[in-house]
């Protein structure tokens, strides 16, 4: 049975990892008759919204203990994460991508990247094991590997952004996966789209389908 490595960003779209691109995605996996394992980051997140309000509050919560609640606790710490222990890694969207696993959304392009999580992307890149990245994520791989094909969808300053990092971007719609043309490696848009819930499952079904069938090649 293969097995997918889940990196969450914390918990709650604007501050962390995006709930059902999360669940759906974990979802996604048990149908292809793989398993997972979720890993994050152990690490104070950026700061914590207040999902009714859209405001940021006065508390301080920490990026591991907030994930474990999409995880209901069976999670790691990124530090334990071993690329030879798994067969492929994917990475939900949420803007805890940009806040907490890298600079993004401070410093666009010209931003950095959780040195754990590059790692991990940068270990299974050279294990030629699939990465996959939903959402927002795809900005993590144009960081840690420049080069590379993605998609976001086709929201414009985020493409202009990837483009400086030399990423060749894909504009794609719902349920599109990009697999670059060297690298195992696979973008879909989800919520970087105006999206319902049923397109969400769909970009999830589709690039874990598609990351599965890599690892069967």
């Amino acid at each position: 049975m293969k097995k997918f490595a889940i990196i969450l960003s914390g918990c709650g779209v604007f501050d962390g990892a995006e709930i059902h691109e999360a669940t759906l995605t974990m979802l996604a996996i048990k149908k292809q008759g793989a398993e997972y394992e979720i890993f994050a980051p152990d690490k104070p997140q950026h700061h914590v919204i207040n999902h009714l309000t859209g405001q940021p509050t006065d508390e301080q919560r920490n990026v591991l203990v907030e994930a474990a609640r999409i995880a209901r606790g069976n999670i790691k710490d990124l530090k334990q994460f071993n690329a030879r222990e798994v067969d492929a890694l994917i990475m939900p969207g949420g803007f805890g991508v940009a806040k907490n696993l890298s600079t993004w959304a401070f410093d666009g392009p010209e931003g950095t990247v959780d040195a754990e999580v590059s790692k991990a992307i940068r270990d299974m890149i050279s294990l030629r094991k699939p990465v996959g990245a939903l959402c927002i994520s795809p900005v993590l791989l144009a960081q840690v590997l420049g080069k590379v094909e993605i998609t976001i969808g086709n929201d414009k300053d985020t493409i202009e952004a990837l483009e400086k990092k030399g990423a060749i971007h894909k504009q794609t719609t719902h349920g599109e996966v990009i697999r670059d043309s060297h690298l195992p490696v696979f973008t879909t848009p989800c919520y970087m789209l105006d999206a319902s819930i049923l397109q969400i499952a769909e970009g999830a079904d589709n690039i874990v389908k598609a990351m599965h069938a890599e690892m069967k090649n």
